[in-house]
């Protein structure tokens, strides 16, 4: 077989391991190697080749090579506490920056049983332990599953379609991970535990800095946010892919789709009549990351407002980009768009403040094609009931509007911070909720292809990262724009979409793994979605225009 890797052509054997054939490349990575990319597939390092094909390596400097470098962290805990016999079940709960919190069921864990714990995880990982991918047929998985009397992994089985049932074993510990794991325990040196409520939080780099711990930063608002929405759904039971399958079998799903939207409705609600209850608040300001819904969510707000006597009056950021020749560029001399350097401070200030002083201003209109702001006549001035509501990446940084006083501002942030379990050890991430919702979106109303969205998609986290999750905690308010039941929607609309993705496109790993997890959802009807909801912003056919 010919094994390609960078510039390099290997002659090789059939079932070769990767980790056998680059042994020295994986050696002398600058940081460590965690996985590979064969043919477009995630592979794990002992991953056995048996036909042509190319090879990339993944380091824990890659955002999925961190992320498997998370998941193996997570196995290594599970395994030390099953080591030392400790009665602790523990349910991964959600990811607080470079940290993940996970839940004990039942009981609060016991600083010295977490010092023991934290020490039998280095011991694993000291030891180098290797950590074999058992792929089983459904016959074999039936006898292993009856034999162990095991639930772990079980959810898997239950899915008739799987053909192949996955299982990770280290020594004689066994458990499923949705996603590979590492080859070896040795490759997770730097972690931390340590007690968190009544729970662990788990410490480890981030891929930006993978040679270091990263500086624990908590989120309280975030935090706060998702406990409220956690237990709302752990009342309602349907905190699990496992009880969210069953309210659709069992035809229960409309009153779950009812109670989320009446959830949502509640809190834009709560958030209009604090914007009301304040008069000196002449301006609100909205930001989150893509395809958090701020626009329908921008609409709702305006209508609770509207019932409090408040009219708002919208204005578009976008028109205030300064000219094109003045646009700063990033470290690739391409115009930076994002960075806050881009919006004409000087004049959006001015316009603010001779707003909300009761002035007549024109209002600009950015020519995109041009590079150039024109004046076509547009004025605006506020009236006394009215107030300026404005959405865009910058609008939680007070340097947007620095000329405006804090007491005249109320700043919304807004994500889907879903939560939403696949088993104990996995949650659905809020950026692969926010992906599958852009990926639908993109196809439908902007014509761009599941490929496309997903070449695309770490320049708009990189974005992200920069000018918006810095300043979330500054916000007046948090709004969680998930739905527990939309991952069902978009499920059937973006699987067409994501199988045109081709085993020889680079996006074919992503795709592939965004499938992986999306086929242990049962598809929900998209006619089950209310006309206001949220969701309609990316599946269509809601009462807003946009």
């Amino acid at each position: 077989m010919k094994i390609q890797y960078e510039d390099k052509i290997f002659e090789v054997d059939k079932k070769t391991k990767i980790s056998k054939l680059l042994k020295d490349e994986i050696e002398n990575s600058k940081y460590p190697v965690i996985a590979a990319i064969f043919n477009n597939e995630y592979q794990n390092l002992d991953y056995e080749l048996n036909e042509d094909g190319k090879i990339k390596l993944v380091d824990i400097s890659d955002k999925q090579g961190m992320k498997i470098y998370r998941r193996t962290l997570i196995y290594i805990l599970s395994k030390a506490i099953r080591n030392l016999d400790l009665d602790y079940n523990i349910i991964v709960d959600h990811q607080l920056y470079n940290a993940t919190f996970c839940e004990v069921e039942g009981k609060e864990i016991l600083e010295e049983d977490l010092s023991k714990i934290h020490d039998e995880m280095r011991r694993i990982i000291k030891k180098d332990y290797p950590i074999r991918k058992v792929i089983m047929s459904r016959k074999e998985a039936e006898d292993f599953f009856n034999e162990t009397g095991t639930s772990k992994g079980f959810l898997q089985f239950t899915l008739k379609e799987n053909k192949e049932i996955k299982m990770y074993f280290c020594e004689d510990y066994f458990n499923y991970c949705y996603g590979e794991l590492a080859n070896r325990t040795g490759i997770t040196k730097i972690f931390e535990i340590m007690k968190y409520k009544d729970g662990i939080l788990m410490r480890y780099p981030d891929s930006s800095k993978p040679d270091q711990m990263s500086k624990l930063i908590q989120y309280k608002k975030i935090e706060w946010a998702l406990d409220e929405y956690d237990d709302i759904h752990k009342i309602l039971n349907v905190n699990t892919v496992y009880k969210l399958n069953r309210a659709i079998e069992e035809d229960r799903i409309k009153d779950i789709i009812m109670l989320d939207e009446a959830l949502h409705e509640k809190k834009i609600a709560n958030i209009a009549d604090e914007i009301a209850k304040n008069r000196n608040i002449k301006m609100v300001l909205i930001a989150g990351p893509s395809s958090s819904g701020k626009t329908t969510f921008a609409k709702r707000l305006g209508i609770q407002l509207r019932i409090n006597r408040i009219k708002p009056v919208t204005i578009s950021v976008d028109n205030y980009f300064v000219e094109r020749k003045d646009t700063p560029k990033d470290e690739n001399g391409n115009y930076d768009f994002e960075c806050i350097e881009a919006i004409d401070l000087k004049l959006f200030n001015d316009h603010l403040t001779k707003l909300l002083n009761g002035e007549e201003v024109e209002m600009p209109e950015f020519d995109f094609y041009e590079g150039t702001k024109k004046y076509k006549g547009k004025k605006l001035k506020l009236e006394k009931d009215e107030i300026l509501v404005i959405e865009g990446i910058h609008c939680l940084n007070d340097k947007l509007t620095e000329k405006i006083s804090k007491d005249q501002k109320y700043k919304i942030y807004i994500s889907a911070l879903t939560v939403l379990n696949i088993d104990r050890y996995t949650r659905f991430s809020s950026g692969d909720t926010r992906l599958i919702r852009r990926i639908v979106r993109d196809y439908q109303f902007r014509g761009y292809s599941a490929k496309h969205t997903i070449a695309n998609w770490p320049m708009v986290n990189r974005g992200e990262v920069k000018n918006i999750f810095p300043f979330q905690e500054e916000s007046n308010a948090i709004f969680n724009t998930s739905l527990i039941y939309e991952l069902g929607v978009l499920k059937a609309m973006a699987v067409p979409m994501l199988e045109e993705i081709t085993k020889k496109d680079q996006e074919y790993a992503e795709a592939e793994r965004i499938l992986d997890l999306l086929k242990y959802i049962k598809p929900i009807p998209k006619e089950y979605v209310p006309s206001n909801s949220l969701l309609k912003e990316f599946v269509g056919g809601g009462d807003f225009k946009y």
